[in-house]
């Protein structure tokens, strides 16, 4: 349990229990990642219960408070360094990997943080429409389930997040989750789309800057999420 607590801990602003952790500890709690994930989702859904008692678009809004809120915007912060990143190179790989390790925030950061947030709060509400508001809890679950993949498929671009979490995932714990996200989709099938969304965001990492780091983990699960809602808006509808 105590790596599933150094998982809550990272990715989460919850409140835990202080424990003793190593290195070792903090590579194997992304084995974690999914059920924190769950516990991310129901919070979501809560929230967005809790603000449909007054409107749709009032359910939508909190939740993405709730979204924003729980995670700390860890994600968000990793979207907005891989865009700057990206939108600074042109085509120079070394003023790439620069501009996502400056922390500062650039205007090609910021647009993907809004855009990014806007996305989410007006899918949230489609969703909303479309769906039972539980249809969100297992978002965040399949999505955290692409760092297992991208961490072991992936060369880590610098000694940082990519580097320690890549020797502690093993193949049982990719295929164990993903059976577990195949067993959700009988009741949501839209959930599929995690098994396309995840290795497409793993082949454009490697293509367009080599590897993998933290800012590539937090802007994947970004966009996985986002994509999963809109897939399950599509089939719903």
């Amino acid at each position: 349990m105590k790596r599933l607590i150094v998982a809550i801990q990272f990715l989460t602003r919850l409140p835990t229990p202080r424990i003793a952790s190593d290195a070792e500890d903090f590579a194997a709690s992304i084995r974690w990642f999914p059920l924190v994930g769950l516990l991310i989702g129901g919070l979501i859904a809560a929230a967005a219960w809790l603000g449909m008692r007054i409107d749709l678009w009032t359910g939508a809004l909190a939740a993405l408070l709730a979204w924003v809120g729980v995670t700390g915007a860890l994600h968000l912060d990793g979207l907005g360094d891989v865009a700057d990143g990206v939108g600074a190179a042109h085509g120079d790989g070394s003023r790439l990997l620069a501009a996502m390790a400056d922390p500062h925030v650039g205007s090609f950061g910021v647009v993907s943080i809004g855009l990014q947030l806007l996305a989410k709060l007006v899918l949230l509400h489609a969703l909303l429409m479309v769906a039972p508001v539980w249809m969100i809890v297992p978002i965040p679950l399949a999505a955290r389930i692409g760092p297992l993949v991208w961490a072991r498929w992936l060369p880590a671009l610098h000694d940082g997040l990519g580097a320690r979490v890549a020797g502690a995932v093993r193949w049982r714990d990719v295929i164990g989750w993903a059976l577990l996200l195949i067993g959700l989709s009988v009741a949501e099938p839209a959930l599929l789309a995690t098994l396309v969304l995840v290795p497409a965001w793993g082949w454009w990492l490697k293509r367009r800057i080599g590897g993998i780091s933290g800012d590539g983990h937090g802007a994947g699960i970004e966009l996985v999420e986002t994509g999963l809602l809109l897939a399950v808006v599509c089939l719903r509808r």
